[in-house]
């Protein structure tokens, strides 16, 4: 039987060291698969337009910091193409799901469950007993696992054995199981389905899917296998790959400043420097990450160029926004300790870290205007300047504003107040802390911080 796992959270996991070392897709999908993959719309066009050629090695897209990962479009595509030939009544959407909160989309994610003894792998996190009871005893054997624990790390089997799990779930006991019951099925077991410890990861789900709808022209189309196949051309003629490194989370797909000349888009770039003062522009050149992002992306000093969607619309890396989060903490409110995840996690949610905010008038922060107004004027908060709604469209001002207000809410009434007193309180006021509309935007906070941990941690190793 399927053993009870603890809520996943990406702080837990880690690159094993038996893990297979992925730089092609060839090193973890059968020829059939990666043959699937090129007849897939989507993945054919994000494929091509990085340079990769069928009948050639593909290279595995990876983060800045370095690690293999699977793009949304290639995750939608898995997902598809498993479901498509094994199973039915299976939402793809519930699989990129699942995957984005088990392991962040990374084919080498690996964590120890201490309850078990046993370690999880693999995009869908699955333990080793789990896939060989699923193979020997309920008969899905389209995919080898060889009783060995690194098969899990390759994409395919991954997502077939966890559709193989979500399926058992879905009629455990014999009885038609509800969404929720196959999600927190898949975290606790079918016994934890109902427990209160399955709870938090069942909101993370909801937060999970929503986003992947929100961001749905990222996603995949449905299986179109009559996409034909680019002519394979000759080894000589290989244009040397495309870099399709990109900061993950991104919103929506990622234009960067070198791909300017492949792809069709407007001219009018906007620079930090129409957004930043000399002395702010020093310290981002002198962030390592960030000087490591603008480098490999090619900028040159006097003319930073942010990075766009695919609606032109310029947004902060996460590289970017940590470094503004983490210099605006320390050099304004280091005596109130302020965090910079919880900045940055606060502008994840508030704005997509799109320069304009969400509402195009509200910045990083996604702070109105009157109540950054307000702090300048009342509060004494006057570091930087501000006059305009304009003011806040300038990453550093809307972070500090963004600091000021976490700054106020957290010593609210002259008494410490809960980090969750502080994040509904930013959505909605003070006055607004308990109403249930302010709820979803704490669950949202928590997922966002959970990932910016992990991604502090990794920057600093």
């Amino acid at each position: 039987m399927a053993s009870k796992r603890r809520n996943p959270s990406k702080d837990g996991l880690t690159l094993t060291k038996t893990a297979p070392t992925l730089k092609f897709w060839d090193d973890c999908a059968d020829p059939e698969d990666i043959q699937a993959l090129w007849a897939h719309q989507a993945v054919n066009k994000e494929w091509t337009a990085a340079g990769e050629k069928p009948g050639q090695k593909v290279h595995m897209s990876r983060t800045f910091e370095g690690p293999a990962c699977i793009t949304e479009t290639e995750m939608r595509a898995i997902a598809e193409i498993i479901i498509g030939r094994f199973f039915t009544k299976i939402d793809p959407a519930m699989i990129c799901a699942i995957a984005e909160i088990e392991s962040a989309r990374n084919p080498l994610a690996y964590r120890w469950e201490e309850s078990v003894q046993e370690a999880s792998t693999g995009l869908m996190q699955t333990l080793q007993s789990t896939a060989d009871w699923l193979a020997k005893d309920l008969g899905y054997q389209a995919y080898s696992v060889d009783w060995a624990s690194s098969m899990l790390y390759r994409p395919f089997v991954s997502v077939y054995f966890g559709c193989a799990y979500l399926k058992w779930l879905s009629t455990y006991d014999s009885k038609r199981r509800s969404e929720e019951f196959m999600v927190r099925g898949y975290n606790g077991g079918p016994k934890g389905a109902t427990n209160k410890i399955t709870l938090d990861y069942w909101n993370k789900y909801l937060v999970a899917k929503q986003n992947l709808y929100m961001k749905s022209d990222t996603i995949a189309p449905p299986l179109a296998p009559s996409v034909a196949v680019p002519e394979v051309q000759p080894e000589s003629s290989k244009p040397k790959p495309w870099p399709r490194v990109k900061p993950s989370n991104a919103p929506l797909a990622v234009v960067h400043p070198q791909e300017e000349k492949r792809v069709d888009v407007a001219k009018d770039w906007t620079y930090w420097e129409e957004k930043c003062s000399v002395e702010d522009m020093e310290y981002m050149w002198r962030n390592a990450s960030v000087k490591k992002e603008w480098v490999r992306a090619g900028e040159r000093r006097g003319r930073v160029r942010f990075s766009r969607d695919t609606k032109m619309r310029p947004f902060l890396t996460i590289a970017e926004l940590q470094a503004i989060a983490e210099n605006i903490a320390g050099r304004f409110f280091s005596h109130r300790g302020i965090s910079p995840v919880m900045l940055c996690s606060i502008a994840e949610i508030s704005s997509n870290r799109l320069l304009l905010g969400l509402d195009g008038q509200s910045g990083i922060l996604g702070l109105p205007f009157e109540t950054a107004l307000w702090l300048y004027r009342d509060m004494g908060y006057k570091s930087y300047r501000l006059k305009v709604t304009e003011d806040l469209f300038k990453p550093f001002v809307s972070m500090y504003f963004g600091a000021a207000y976490v700054c106020f809410l957290s010593n609210h009434g002259n008494r410490p107040r809960s980090d969750e007193f502080v994040v509904r309180g930013y959505k909605g006021g003070v006055d607004a802390v308990d109403d249930p509309e302010t709820m979803s935007f704490w669950v949202q906070y928590l997922e966002a911080k959970s990932h910016y941990r992990l991604q502090t941690r990794l920057y600093a190793s």
